[in-house]
C-alpha cells in the first residue's frame, strides 16, 4: 500500500513538473505585445497620387507644424466662404490617433488673398461641429511643400500670428552677402544730403541776421 501511494506521488510530481516546464517554456517563447501605431497626418490633394502618410515615430517635426496649421482653430468661424475660383489647389488633412481617423480639414494654401482653413461639419471621430471657413497661417504652402505637396516655393515666412499676424520676407532679402560698397555709397549719399541741408539752412539764417542789422541802423 505503501509503495502503490509513493508511486502515486511520484506520478503526480512528475506530471506537475512537466505541466510547469511546459507553461513556462510557453510564456518564454510568447511574443511580446506589439507597440500602438503612432498618431500623425495623412495629406491628399492636387498633384498627389496617393497620400502622403507623416508619422510622430519618424517625421514628428513636420507632423506638428502639419498639425500647427489647423490647431488653433476655434468653435466659430473667423472668414466667410470665398468663392470656389478663388481657392486654388485644395489638401486635405486627416489627423490620426494611431490608425483612428480623429479630424479632418481642408486646406487652400494658394487662396486669393491668403490661405484659408475649412473645416466639414462631418468628422471622422463623429464628435459635433459646425462647417466653418478660417483664415490659414501664410506659412502654410511653406509647410506643405516641406512635407511633400508638390507647391512652388515663393517666400519664407516668420511664424506668430493668424492670417494677417504674420509678416512675409522675400527670400531674397534674407541673402547676407549684400554688397559693401553700395551699402557705403548710400551711406556717403545720405551724409552728403545732410552737409548740404546744414549748409542751406545757415546760409539763409546769416542773410537773416545781415538784413536785420542793416533795418536797425
Amino acid at each position: 500500500m505503501v509503495r502503490q501511494v509513493r508511486r502515486l506521488v511520484a506520478v503526480l510530481a512528475t506530471t506537475l513538473a512537466a505541466a510547469l516546464s511546459v507553461g513556462f517554456a510557453g510564456a518564454a517563447h510568447a511574443a511580446p505585445k506589439p507597440p500602438p501605431p503612432p498618431p500623425g497626418v495623412d495629406i491628399s490633394g492636387t498633384g498627389l497620387a496617393e497620400p502622403l502618410r507623416l508619422r510622430t515615430d519618424t517625421q514628428p517635426s513636420l507632423v506638428n507644424a502639419v498639425i500647427d496649421q489647423v490647431n488653433f482653430l476655434g468653435r466659430t468661424a473667423t472668414a466667410t466662404a470665398p468663392k470656389k475660383a478663388d481657392l486654388g489647389p485644395k489638401y486635405t488633412v486627416v489627423v490620426l490617433a494611431g490608425n483612428t481617423p480623429k479630424q479632418t480639414y481642408d486646406l487652400y494654401p494658394k487662396a486669393v488673398g491668403g490661405p484659408r482653413v475649412y473645416r466639414p461639419a462631418k468628422q471622422p471621430d463623429s464628435r459635433k461641429v459646425t462647417a466653418a471657413w478660417f483664415l490659414g497661417r501664410l506659412s502654410m504652402s511653406e509647410t506643405l511643400r516641406t512635407a511633400g505637396v508638390p507647391l512652388e516655393r515663393e517666400f519664407d515666412t516668420v511664424s506668430g500670428g493668424i492670417g494677417g499676424g504674420e509678416r512675409v520676407i522675400p527670400e531674397d532679402s534674407l541673402n547676407p552677402g549684400r554688397d559693401i560698397d553700395e551699402a557705403f555709397g548710400e551711406l556717403q549719399r545720405l551724409l552728403l544730403l545732410n552737409v548740404a541741408v546744414v549748409l542751406i539752412i545757415t546760409t539763409g539764417l546769416a542773410g537773416i541776421a545781415l538784413l536785420i542789422r542793416r533795418r536797425t541802423r
